[in-house]
């Protein structure tokens, strides 16, 4: 039975591959050719491959579905033409700005057959602990509270004129998910992944910025690709949070035995494999995979892990209560931002105007303001009184910009300024004052007290709201990479 049940499921594996090479262009053909040759080498011979276990850490956007779609694409070739392919690991991290990406992970791990084969292991992290994926499971209490927190912790962490982003937290998130996942259960071989020279180069630097907000230093300044990657996470030790929480705070990856304490794993990069442009691929993503969302949100290039209603939103708070600017100016700025964006990179006019269409009505702009608001206390548990706290920064370097914040949000609390400073020095305060502070910030009085202690860091290149311009540098990179690739 068990020999006709394998013969059943081999041949229902060779369906689902000649299925998904329906989906692939004369180039794709070749390029998969070329990524199971990367493999073999890498694993020391078409011999040794049954014994090679190969990573990949999909986030549920359309490039990572791909890349996983081009990588079980090659498992399954190897496993028509060798007495054995390599072991697959696809593991996930659980976080607070997922939106939509589960079910596109459900969806391509069910049209891939993923689930049951047993070369295959579908991992997903929540709360530091591994558990098979399941993207129907509820996300768990304190999972979500240390979300919420780690977020408000690097966000109060930053200078007062370096604009708020989201992702500084998020890369924490992934850099240390992706080093314990690769030791866990044996360990893996091999970890691949699609992102390109430029994408590697900045998720680096952006690392190297959220490591100094969590306390542990700048990284070395000769890092700069996902070869580096995995040296320097074992440099910064398990727990990147670490500078932020007393130990008794702290929570350990769990199962605690369930990892190697000697990691093996090597980087296989093959974003040179990831050919063609999103149009070429819209089917194979769309039909096949089962991949969701609007369509003018695939085109957001670097900011395709936030909602960009949640970043307008963001800015109309940044216009109206930093500089001193109406809530619109700074709504529609940040929409004539993205729309230039899509322009520039050539995206078909239908698109642009759908964005247009859900975001650039100013009539709507009272009903975008409140569906922005809901949506972002749904996604990261946080209100506009606290959204405006963390613009603000008011508890860093001892309370520095504590007054400003007073004088502009919050007027008739500047009588408190002495029981603030000192509850946050640690010493006792008015209950009523404690409870304010809790409720304006959403962070626990012992929290802000350790951000009291901390010292804000300077803004990358020294000026006020530069992030501007590198953004600006970073679209005109992608345009023209995107521009070469086609």
């Amino acid at each position: 039975m068990s020999t006709i049940h394998d013969q059943a499921m081999n041949y229902v594996y060779q369906q689902v591959l000649q299925r998904l090479l329906s989906f692939f262009s004369r180039a794709e053909r070749t390029a998969l050719q070329l990524l199971i040759q990367r493999l073999v080498v890498a694993a020391g011979g078409m011999e040794r491959m049954g014994e090679y276990k190969v990573m990949v850490t999909p986030s549920g956007t359309r490039d990572s579905c791909y890349t996983l779609a081009l990588l079980r694409a090659a498992q399954l070739s190897i496993a028509g033409r060798a007495p054995a392919t390599f072991q697959l690991r696809v593991a996930t991290l659980r976080w607070s700005g997922a939106g939509a990406a589960p079910g596109n992970m459900h969806r391509s791990f069910a049209a891939l057959f993923l689930y049951d084969d047993p070369r295959v292991e579908l991992l997903m992290v929540d709360h530091r602990q591994v558990l098979p994926f399941n993207h129907l499971a509820p996300p768990d209490k304190d999972s979500t509270e240390a979300n919420r927190t780690n977020l408000l912790m690097m966000g109060h962490r930053r200078a007062s004129d370096e604009k708020l982003e989201l992702w500084d937290d998020a890369c924490l998130a992934w850099a240390e998910f992706c080093g314990q996942i690769a030791r866990w259960g044996n360990g893996v071989d091999a970890w691949v992944a699609s992102e390109s020279p430029r994408r590697q180069k900045q998720f680096i630097d952006n690392l190297d910025r959220a490591v100094q907000k969590a306390g542990l230093g700048a990284l070395p300044p000769n890092a700069g690709t996902f070869d580096e990657l995995f040296a320097l996470l074992d440099g910064l030790g398990g727990d990147l949070y670490r500078g932020f929480y007393a130990e008794s705070e702290r929570r350990c990856w769990r199962p605690e035995d369930g990892f190697e304490s000697c990691r093996r794993t090597t980087f296989v990069d093959i974003h040179d494999m990831a050919v063609g442009n999103l149009e070429e691929r819209w089917p194979l993503l769309s039909e096949f995979l089962g991949f969701q969302a609007e369509e003018w949100v695939f085109h957001q290039g670097e900011g395709e892990y936030a909602d960009p209603l949640i970043e307008a939103h963001l800015r109309g708070l940044e216009a109206e209560f930093l500089d001193g600017r109406s809530y619109g100016t700074g709504f529609s700025q940040h929409v004539q931002h993205m729309l230039a964006t899509m322009q520039q990179q050539r995206v078909p006019e239908p698109v642009c105007e759908q964005m247009i269409a859900r975001l650039g009505q100013q009539p709507a702009l009272d009903e975008l303001r409140e569906a922005a608001a809901n949506c972002i206390h749904a996604t990261y548990g946080l209100n506009e009184t606290q959204w405006v706290c963390l613009l603000f920064t008011p508890f860093i370097d001892r309370g520095a910009g504590l007054e400003r914040f007073l004088r502009r949000c919050h007027p008739g609390m500047l009588v408190a300024m002495p029981d603030l400073h000192r509850a946050m020095q640690g010493l006792h305060g008015p209950e009523q004052v404690l409870q304010w502070m809790t409720d304006v910030s959403g962070l626990p009085v012992r929290l802000i007290s350790r951000l009291y202690a901390m010292e804000s860091l300077p803004v990358r290149g020294a000026a006020p709201h530069a992030a501007d311009a590198a953004h600006q540098t970073a679209i005109d990179a992608s345009v023209g990479e995107r521009s070469a690739e086609r």
